[in-house]
Parts: structure tokens; sequence; C-alpha cells
């Protein structure tokens, strides 16, 4: 892309404004002769992977017209974070969104990707080839300025996984794979494809390729329209150059023109270069819309020209960067400048031609018919299920915290348990001693499974980035994570459950023992339920682990052991805590599966010499004998299965709601403007309101 050469501070601000106002005639022709040319659709033998690519080749016109976003600040009442923005993308090109810190950037990118939060009120008009439709799946994707990947997973098993669930089961696995590959090819990955990602205490990829490996994971699907936060923060220059040269080079890629957006901090002078449009922002108001060639001369016609050899984009920030100029010694003199610099330049761009060149190419995009956006098809629900559950279980091998730490943690405890209680014998003081080792085993043992609260906290992260992005639903991802922890929770309890009961002389007889197992496996898996469900509600790990402890502390006390459920109080501990804590069905299957069909001496002077494992649990325990042990491990997994349930439906109620409430709540309309909250999780701009 060619570029104007930097303004000296001799030029004359006549020779800038003819120059700038030939340039700008000389752009706006451009963008009319691209609205005017004629839709080609290849023949079906071209279009690749069977995913509806007739229309690929119109592409994806964006328009925003007097943007506004407002966030409530307490009892001051609101803040605006952006004001009255008007702007535009086009196939083919590179707009670049530049400004100081807390400028809006990001604000008005989560904007035009229908990603603001519910607290966050907007107004303005963003229509998408001129219609108020969906970001349909497939014809749009999302890099974060975070990299929420799966560490454990090697570049090419994230991007080919990523792959399986995002491409339709119309292409063949080869055809996934290969697509896989090339993508990776494409983003300069193709010598770290057996790299693993790396993270926390794991030597993996640089900040660069994992940001390239994010963008390869959203590019599968070569969408029509890309959104980039911050794609070279944390890079250096070098860095930055080539992944911004590969997203460029993805945009005008064959034939199929992308539209790319991207919020950039502080480009490089070989960066800037890169740039098709620009929009600089300086507190939410635009101070410069338009070519990015053309830029220098906007700033030289109005007294700010850039000196030579320096950096444009150093120069524009430094410009309008009120933050750092204030000198304790020269007062407020530096920041009164700064901000007449900043308004000179807003009032400047208001007023300018080019201002009125933008709203009428945003006019007559809006008034071509460029089509809606067709949603493409994905891999099926079962294919999901299954890829969802071979990542999972593949991430849960590798991640030594994630089970096998709590395996060696519930081993020595284990062996702790068994030395302490070893060889318990048969007379009358083993049975407190049995009691108190189930006890532990259904309330401590199983306690400790909130260990791996962490790292299910990661692969939330993972899930809420993908879910966004419309990868798979939240029903996929419980049933992969359900089925791909079986297997560890499964070994977690046979290993543990085989030394707690053998060693201790529990009651002899594999299907006792079996029934054991069984049940410390359900409690296992409750637990884990229950602690998907506080990651539902408290994203937080150190809250959500503090939370999911004070839980289950509250269902160990009410679960009968400590107090008898005779003797519990009846508010709160026995009605509702009592039949809700999972305790009380464990303690009950437990002592049943022990006691009964044993026999041991009485105590008790002039009765009879022995007592039966019956009575031991309806006089001691206080154990209900008319429900069977197999009714209490039915209990327990039907508990599991509801809490998971529960976890689904606060994910689906959060998706669904949102709409809702930030619709009730919204501000009445003022004259013709309607103002309206935008979901978090519904990249919906047909809802949005109208000027």
């Amino acid at each position: 892309m060619s570029s104007l050469p930097y303004p000296s501070k001799q030029s004359s601000a006549s020779d800038h404004r003819l120059n700038y106002q030939s340039t700008s005639l000389r752009y706006n022709q451009e963008i009319k002769a691209t609205l005017e040319v004629k839709t080609v659709v290849p023949p079906p033998s071209s279009r690749g992977g069977g995913e509806g690519a007739a229309t690929d080749h119109n592409g994806v016109f964006l328009t925003w017209e007097d943007l506004w976003v407002t966030v409530s600040n307490g009892k001051k009442g609101s803040k605006s974070i952006l004001q009255g923005l008007t702007g535009y993308a086009q196939p083919g090109e590179l707009l670049a969104i530049m400004g100081p810190s807390g400028c809006g950037k990001s604000t008005l990118l989560d904007t035009l990707a229908g990603r603001l939060g519910s607290s966050t009120r907007q107004t303005g008009d963003i229509l998408i080839n001129g219609h108020k439709q969906r970001l349909a799946y497939g014809t749009s994707a999302y890099v974060t300025q975070d990299e929420t990947l799966i560490t454990t997973l090697t570049v090419k098993e994230a991007v080919y996984y990523s792959a399986q669930l995002q491409l339709p089961d119309s292409m063949s696995r080869a055809e996934k794979k290969e697509r896989a590959e090339v993508t990776i090819r494409e983003m300069g990955l193709q010598d770290a494809m057996n790299t693993r990602i790396g993270g926390w205490g794991s030597k993996g990829l640089s900040g660069g390729q994992k940001r390239r490996v994010s963008i390869c994971i959203e590019i599968l699907t070569h969408p029509k329209l890309l959104f980039l936060d911050e794609p070279t923060s944390g890079l250096d220059s070098a860095a930055s150059y080539y992944v911004m040269s590969r997203i460029v080079r993805f945009d005008r890629k064959d034939e199929n023109r992308r539209t790319v957006i991207a919020s950039i901090h502080q480009p490089s002078g070989e960066v800037f270069q890169l740039f098709d449009s620009l929009c600089l922002l300086s507190a939410g108001k635009v101070v410069y819309f338009g070519p990015a060639s053309q830029a220098n001369e906007f700033f030289a016609l109005n007294g700010f020209p850039c000196p030579t050899l320096q950096n444009p984009s150093d120069h524009f920030l430094k410009t309008i960067n009120k933050d750092f100029e204030t000198d304790p010694e020269q007062g407020l003199e530096d920041e009164i400048t700064a901000e007449v610099a900043i308004n000179t330049l807003t009032k400047a761009y208001k007023s300018s031609d080019h201002y009125q060149q933008v709203k009428r190419l945003v006019t007559e995009i809006c008034e071509k018919d460029c089509g809606t956006l067709e949603e493409r098809s994905h891999s099926s629900f079962l294919t999901q299920c299954l890829v969802l559950t071979r990542r999972s279980f593949v991430n849960m091998y590798r991640d030594l915290g994630y089970y096998w730490l709590r395996v060696a943690i519930y081993v020595s405890l284990a062996l702790g348990l068994a030395t302490l209680f070893y060889n318990l014998g048969s007379d009358n003081d083993s049975i407190q001693d049995r009691g108190s080792l189930l006890m532990f085993i259904a309330s401590f043992l199983t306690f400790m499974t909130i260990g791996g609260f962490p790292s299910f906290v990661e692969d939330m992260k993972v899930f809420e980035r993908e879910r966004l992005n419309g990868h798979y639903g939240a029903t996929a991802f419980v049933f992969g994570n359900t089925f791909s922890a079986f297997p560890y929770l499964l070994l977690i309890s046979v290993i543990p459950g085989a030394i707690t009961y053998y060693l201790p002389g529990l009651h002899k007889g594999y299907e006792h023992f079996i029934y054991f197992v069984l049940v410390l496996f359900a409690c296992m898996m409750l637990v884990e339920s229950l602690m998907m469900t506080v990651a539902s509600m408290v994203p937080n790990f150190l809250m959500g682990i503090i939370t999911g402890a004070g839980i289950q502390a509250f269902m160990v006390l009410s679960g009968g052991f400590f107090r008898l459920p005779n003797d519990l109080p009846q508010p709160f501990w026995k009605y509702p805590m009592y039949y809700i804590a999972f305790h009380k069905y464990a303690y009950q299957g437990m002592f049943k599966n022990e006691f009964e069909g044993l026999t041991f001496p009485s105590n008790q002077a002039g009765g009879p010499r022995t007592i039966s494992g019956e009575q031991i649990l309806r006089d001691r325990w206080q154990v209900e004998m008319g429900v069977s042990k197999w009714v209490d491990l039915a209990i327990l997994l039907g508990m599991v299965v509801l809490y998971r349930i529960l976890f689904l439906v606060i994910i689906k109620t959060t998706e669904k709601i949102k709409p809702i409430i930030t619709a009730i709540v919204s501000v009445p309309p003022k004259q013709t403007t309607q103002i309206m909250e935008i979901p978090l999780t519904t990249p919906l701009h047909g809802d949005q309101s109208v000027v």
C-alpha cells in the first residue's frame, strides 16, 4: 500500500490542503468504484469444503453511524465511552483503530462485534451490508487480546481439534486436517506445529506465536469479517510486523476479500504502512477517520505536522495523549496544550469535507444491496461431544495438576487412614471406628476434589471464548467434560478405595467393595458437579474454592454423623439441609453396606451377648432402614445429574435472560433515539437501536 511522504515543518498550509483534498477525492472515487463492482459467483468446483461459499465474493460492508456507548458511573450518573462515532469497514481492507490507553478502542471493537456487557448502553446504527442482521456463525470471528488456549496441546492439535469442531461434517477428516495445516502455514507456525502451547509452569510458545495460534483458530472457517483486539500487544516490533503482515495477506487472499478490523495500541512505522484505513480516537471522540495515508496531511493541515523521519503513529499518539504530559515544574501547561490539540483536531475533523465524504459513503454503502449473511453449517452435536471428550481427556492426562497430583494426594491419605485404622477387628469398639472411617472417606476424602477447581476454571475460560465465537454450545461442553473425567475419577475411587477398604478389614466380599467404590465415585462426581455449578456463578477460582468449601462444610455438618438425624435442629439443619446434603445418602449407603449382615459382641450387662448390624444401624446411627442401600446410591447419581443440569441451566439462562433484562431496563427513547443494552453472549446487530 503506497503512502504519502511525511510532511516537513516548512510545508505551507495551502500545499497540504490541496494535496489532502485531491487525495480525498481520489479515495472517494475508489470507494464508489468498489461498491459498483458486480458480484461474481464462482463455479461449484472452486468452492471449498461445501460451506456455501457462493456469497463469499460479496464480502462484508460494516457501517456505524452516530454511535454512542455509555456506562453507569454509580451516583454520578453515566459516563460516555464513545461519543457520536461514524465510520465504515469494507472488504479487502484493514481498518486500524488507534488511540491512547482508555480512549475506547476495545469498546468500539466490542460494540461492532456485539459483545458489550449487559451494564453498558448503546445508541446508534450498526449495519451489516446495509441491513440490521446477526453476525452469523462462520461469517465473523473475534480474536481476543488474552490468549485463552489449552496449554497442554500442541499447535497442530489445538488447530485440528478446533477444525473438527467448527467445520461441517460434509468435510472429511482429511480435508479438515489439510485446512488446519494450511492455516498453520499461513501464520508461519509450521516449525512449531509439534510444540506445546505452554503456560504457567511449562515452557512453550512465545507470545507472538500464541497470538498467531489464536488467529489460526478463528480463521479456519474463512470468515468474511475478522475482529482483532490489540493483536500486537506485548510483541516486539519484528513480531508485530510479522503478525500484522500475515493478517494483511489474509484479508487479500485469493478472490475472497475479507474485512479486517483491529484495535492496535502503538504500531511501528512498518506496521503503520500496512493499514488501509485509520480510526484515531481520543477520550471516545473521533480525531480522524479515513485512509491511513492521509492522516499525516490532516495533522499537518491543522498545525501539527509530523517531524521528518518520525514514526507517524508515535506523532499522532503523542499529540492526542494527555495522560503523561503534566510537568510538576510547569504546572498544567502541557496538559492544556494536549487538550487544545485534541479539541482542535476533533473540531477540524467534524467540519472537514472528509467527514462529509465519510457520511456520504456510509449512506451509499447502506443503500447498496450487498445481500444478507447466511450462517454456515458446522459439525453436528455428536461430533462436537466426541471431539470435546477426546480433547478434554488429553488435557486432563497431560495436566499434572488436574488429576495426577490428586491421585498422589488421595493415595497418601488412603495410606494414612489404612495405617490409622489398620485391622479394626470385630469387637464392640470397632463399631465406632468403622463409622468414623466411613465418615472421613465420604466427607473429607471427597472434599479434596475441589483441588481441581483452578484447572476447571481455565477450561471455562476456553469454553467462554469458543462459545462466544459459536464453535459449540454449552450442552456439548458439559457432555465432553463429564465423559472425559470418568476414567480419572474411577481411578481415584478404585486405588485409594482399595487401600482404605482392605487394610482396615471392612466388610469382606467383592460385592461390598464394588458398592463402596461406586459410592465413592458418585461422591467425587457429585463434588465436581457442585464445583462446576459454583464456577458458573463465581468465575474467580479463589472465591470459587472458598464458596465450594463453605457449601460442603454445611453439608458435612448436617449429614447426620456429628449430630444424629433425630438430634438435628429442625429449622434449617433438618429441613432442608439434612435432605439436600449428599453426605446423608453417602453415610447411610456406606453404613448399610458395612453393617448389614455382621454381628458384634454386646457390652451391655445382662443383655444379649451379640448385637446385629441392623440393630446398630437402627439404634446407634439412626439409619433409615426402610430404604435399600441401592436407593441411596441412585439418589447420589441422580444428584450428579441434577448438578450438571443446574450448571447447564445457569449458562443457558444467562444467554437467554440477559437480552430480556437489558430490554426491560433500557433507557426510554428520547425523541427518535432508542437506547438498548447489548447482551454479552449474543452477537446481534439486528436488535440494536435506530436513529
